[in-house]
């Protein structure tokens, strides 16, 4: 698996541990992740290689397992994106202040569809005022600024995944 992918894992740990769920199970093209507080827990249509690790997770779960069956060979997946390989970002100030994401999730301008965006391109914000939300399986997380300035680049479409770090603003600062 690339970093990345375990990143966003990680991620997922967090946020599960956080949540107060008792269990997560996620399936997608030729991967599936189970994480649960039940050690007996596991996927009813697949073996499951090895036992069942412990995932890492700064939000201090020990309870959580986590386990990982590749129902076949997993797709490789592109390396993250990050500032420098993006064209659209290369002309970036570098006294620019990035706003990233802190997890892996769907990012929304607006709190709900047809209303306004958090912010537009030249606004002035706060190091509170929120910027927009990211959704990962109906979880919401706000993002804020971070610091005052001014709305230099908005780097992410409307209801485009976005990986945790990936730059979503350029905060030109006070």
């Amino acid at each position: 698996m690339n970093e990345r992918v375990l990143n966003d894992i990680e991620l997922l740990a967090t946020l599960f541990s956080q949540g107060g769920w008792k269990e997560l199970r996620l399936k997608a093209e030729g991967f599936e992740l189970l994480l649960s507080l039940d050690p007996d827990s596991g996927f009813d249509d697949a073996p499951v290689a090895g036992s069942h690790p412990e995932v890492p997770s700064p939000a201090q779960a020990p309870a959580a397992k986590a386990q990982a069956t590749p129902s076949q060979a997993a797709p490789e997946l592109a390396p993250a994106e990050t500032a420098a390989s993006d064209p659209a970002n290369d002309a970036a100030d570098s006294a620019w202040h990035p706003v990233v994401a802190p997890n892996l999730g769907t990012f929304y301008r607006s709190p709900k569809p047809g209303s306004l965006p958090f912010v537009e391109l030249g606004q002035q914000v706060d190091a509170g005022t929120e910027v927009c939300l990211l959704e990962v399986m109906k979880l919401f997380t706000s993002v804020t600024a971070g610091v005052s300035g001014k709305i230099a680049r908005i780097c992410a479409a409307d209801a485009e995944l976005v990986h945790g770090g990936q730059v979503l603003y350029y905060i030109e600062q006070d």
